[in-house]
């Protein structure tokens, strides 16, 4: 590999610019346009290259979608070079402001994320101190969680040009939840929680959820109502509604449609988007899901 002087690329504020510096291309998909509240996707297929040195601060996933056959794969990780034929799943994790670069023979497909270290710090902030929770390089591991959490971003940005805040911003929090656990370097262990939220909290954040039901609500938003950090809202919010907050959210959109169609004063596309749903195909959806039939023939009925 060629030896030249470092790129230093936050790739929250170069976005596509920065990624084009690395890989002299844009990505096929990605959301480096719009942040989801401290993470980057991006999603390419990757002809052989090899990048220039490269430092950010953010923590780095790579995940290995689509390897068709063997592929040489090199990349120096904090001055330590790794060599590893990668397989389809295999996944690269580089700490923030660790300089790294690569270089393959062969196409392949990847997903990259990206995480400023706050994502983690305010995920266990309740559990443990964040300043102890220190990442280690790790190289062409096998991971089925990191690599479905990773198919599933990558389908949110296939499939809406404005995913679900709340759907992106779960994964992402049980993406670095995980992370920390495997694969810091003190391994820490984080408090589960059994108890729900107060009937005053519960009453605030769904009192929220309605006042900005057409918005695209963000999990960390919703978190900060509480003054919690995302896992723990989540923990508590699940124990006292039985759901999620997408899935809380999905259904009290559901409902508000179902009283729109009965008006009968908007058309279908016009109560998608007053509803918050992405467009009429993603009202349909969910539904049908949850309610056996398409918003037209509930409206026949």
């Amino acid at each position: 590999m060629s030896k030249k002087k470092p790129l230093n690329i936050d790739f929250s504020k170069e976005t596509e610019v920065g990624y084009k510096r690395v890989y002299s291309r844009l990505p096929l998909l990605t959301n480096l346009g719009a942040v989801w509240d401290g993470v980057t996707n991006a999603y390419d297929n990757q002809p052989p290259h090899e990048t220039p040195e490269v430092i950010a601060p953010q923590i780095g996933v790579a995940i290995f979608t689509q390897v068709p056959e063997a592929i040489q794969y090199e990349q120096t990780l904090d001055g330590r070079l790794y060599c590893k034929q990668v397989c389809s799943g295999d996944i690269v994790i580089t700490p923030a402001n660790t300089s790294t670069r690569a270089r393959w023979n062969k196409t392949f497909s990847t997903i990259l994320l990206g995480f400023e270290p706050l994502v983690f710090k305010r995920t266990i902030y309740e559990s443990l101190d964040p300043d102890k929770v220190e990442m280690a390089p790790h190289f062409a591991v096998t991971d089925p969680l990191v690599y479905q959490i990773g198919l599933a971003l990558k389908s949110a940005l296939e499939n809406y040009s404005k995913p679900s805040r709340l759907y992106v911003e779960t994964m992402a929090n049980a993406l670095a939840v995980h992370i920390i656990q495997k694969y810091s370097i003190n391994k820490p262990v984080i408090q589960d929680y059994t108890e729900g939220l107060s009937r005053y909290q519960l009453q605030t954040v769904i009192d929220y959820i309605h006042a900005h039901l057409s918005k695209n609500i963000g999990l960390a938003e919703l978190a900060q109502l509480v003054q919690m950090s995302p896992r723990y809202f989540l923990k508590l919010f699940k124990t006292s509604t039985s759901a999620t907050p997408h899935q809380f959210v999905i259904r009290t959109r559901v409902e508000l449609a179902k009283q729109l169609l009965l008006a009968g004063r908007m058309s279908i596309a016009e109560i998608a988007h007053y509803c918050g749903f992405a467009n009429q195909s993603h009202l349909n959806m969910h539904f049908k899901r949850l309610l056996g039939i398409t918003p037209k023939q509930f409206q026949q009925k």
